[in-house]
């Protein structure tokens, strides 16, 4: 790990240490790699939103029927094996 010091003003520091008594953290470290990994969540969140409605307005509709989920798979195996493939010649 590696540290990071940041200044905050003493009313923003008095919320994080009352975070931390209530809040079950053993650490401001612990309060604050929480609060990253919450943002890290949201904004994926964001994105994969953002994904769908893109995919949603992005042409005609079309039947989602068995075939169309087995072609899917097929294609996302497809798709992986070919990331290993090509990870294992890295």
């Amino acid at each position: 790990m590696t540290n990071v010091n940041v200044s905050l003003p003493e009313t923003l520091k008095d919320y994080i240490e009352e975070q931390v008594a209530s809040g079950g953290y053993g650490t401001t470290s612990e309060y604050l790699r929480e609060l990253i990994r919450e943002d890290k969540k949201r904004k994926a969140q964001e994105r994969l939103e953002t994904l769908l409605l893109e995919g949603l307005e992005s042409g005609d509709a079309i039947p989602v029927t068995p075939d169309f989920w087995k072609d899917l798979w097929t294609r996302v195996d497809a798709r992986q094996k070919a990331k290993q493939g090509a990870g294992a010649n890295s």
